[in-house]
């Protein structure tokens, strides 16, 4: 029984502090939702600090392991352990999507120092490989913007399935640093086949008849302000409401993301217009342009 208090008190922590907040979230709170006494919870967690201390363990040892195996790797091959590091710290922000997410409310992961330290000491080693040694100031800027790249879409689509994120975000890592990652082929089905416009134009349709034949209405896109070098993001602010109307245009960057995903067959017009935040219209329209 024990276990499964300590279980139910993190598992309720979590969510209230995604969603009220660390700092706005009081330890009688906890309590009243679990139907326990504050001291009950007391008696599991000395304080609040502990509670977050033990929602950030996993994901620190996570981490702490990824920059690890790439610190393992002997001789001089820079890259691989530039992706190694790249690819591992991406499937721990993942795997740990949502304790990442209850971050940007109020960056708790600050709120108690030892757990910090932790995520700031390991973040600048994770920069360190990803520049690799001999990196000029701009080497080492972009290193920065890779590591930030890897939590904050991760964060924004903590809800879509990690197999629909985690291309997505590996493609821009790659735009980013003018490289492919190790081991991916390039000009293959993961790249640039799209479709031919006659199957584009059949999907459209299909879509249509589905839904109504106007512009389908799209929820406009969460919006995350960079973070700091460690990675962290400030709270992500959304629109109220709907809108209906034409989309926004797509960058280029959300183009070739478009393109990437489409070419893997394992992604829908309707997943990666959730993914991207423009209507399923917008998405077939620049793919048909090849």
């Amino acid at each position: 029984m024990t276990d499964d208090t300590r279980s139910g008190i993190l598992r309720v922590a979590l969510e209230l502090f995604a969603s009220l907040g660390y700092h706005a979230t009081s330890v009688r709170e906890i309590a009243e939702r679990l139907n326990l006494t504050k001291t009950a919870v007391l008696y599991h967690f000395p304080s609040k600090k502990d509670i977050l201390a033990t929602l950030a363990e996993p994901m620190l040892a996570d981490m702490e392991a990824a920059v690890e195996a790439a610190n393992g790797i002997e001789g001089s091959d820079f890259r691989r352990k530039r992706w190694v590091v790249i690819e591992g710290l991406l499937d721990v922000w993942l795997r740990h999507r949502f304790l990442m997410r209850m971050n940007t409310q109020d960056l708790a992961l600050g709120a108690d120092r030892p757990t910090f330290e932790r995520f700031r000491d390991t973040a600048m080693m994770a920069e360190h490989f990803i520049a690799g040694p001999d990196a000029d100031l701009a080497g080492q800027v972009r290193a920065v913007q890779a590591f930030a790249m890897l939590s904050d879409p991760v964060v924004m689509f903590a809800d879509l399935p990690a197999d629909l994120i985690r291309p997505a975000v590996l493609a821009g890592v790659e735009r980013l640093l003018g490289e492919t990652a190790p081991g991916r082929v390039t000009g293959a089905a993961t790249d640039l086949d799209v479709g031919s416009p006659s199957d584009l134009q059949a999907g459209l349709a299909s879509d249509l008849r589905a839904g109504s034949a106007e512009e389908v209405r799209v929820e406009p896109p969460v919006r995350v302000q960079a973070g700091a070098s460690s990675g962290a993001s400030l709270a992500p602010t959304r629109p109220p409401g709907r809108r209906r109307g034409r989309p926004g245009a797509m960058s280029p960057d959300m183009i070739e993301t478009a393109r990437r995903m489409h070419a893997t067959g394992e992604h829908t017009a309707a997943d990666i217009s959730r993914a991207l935040g423009v209507s399923r219209a917008t998405v077939y329209r620049h793919l048909s342009d090849d």
